[in-house]
């Protein structure tokens, strides 16, 4: 039997709102890192036909740049579209006790609420990337929502 190579994919794309305000902190290199976490909403119908939601807690951190946008742009309950990837870190408790979390990794973050710069009335739905300085606006997000989806972001 032939070996198979498994592909190398690690790509997440979750929504939601932020649980509590981010923590922001910078490691010793002065690397500036945020990390939260948002409640994903998933609705779906049961074995009865009755609406139930579901609620999925995801832990995310962002680096540099999109860390500190987080900083400026984010608090609970901000909404938000995450890009990234899975990663698990582990570490020993002060009582000797491993731990080990998966989070994502943010490499792109659009912030869905309407934002206020500059004293201005803007309805700004900002994407930040990791790497990038720029700021780019997209306000299509709507688009790809049904209108079912519509009614429960209003």
């Amino acid at each position: 039997m032939a070996d198979l190579k498994m592909p190398e994919l690690n790509h997440v794309v979750v929504a939601g709102n932020l649980t509590k305000d981010p923590i922001f902190r910078e490691t010793s290199n002065k690397t500036p890192v945020v990390n939260f976490s948002i409640a994903a909403n998933r609705r779906y119908k049961d074995s009865a036909n009755q609406w139930q939601e579901d609620v999925c807690y995801v832990g995310v951190v962002a680096w540099n740049k999109l860390a500190e946008s987080c900083r400026e742009r984010l608090k609970k309950g901000s909404a938000v579209l995450i890009d990234g990837e899975l990663q698990s870190r582990s570490w020993k408790t002060e009582d000797g006790h491993n731990r080990t979390i998966v989070e994502i990794k943010a490499k792109r973050i659009q912030f869905l609420n309407k934002f206020n710069k500059n004293n201005s009335d803007l309805d700004d739905a900002s994407v930040f990337e990791e790497n990038d300085e720029a700021e780019f606006e997209d306000n299509a997000f709507d688009k790809f929502l049904t209108d079912e989806e519509s009614d429960l972001i209003k």
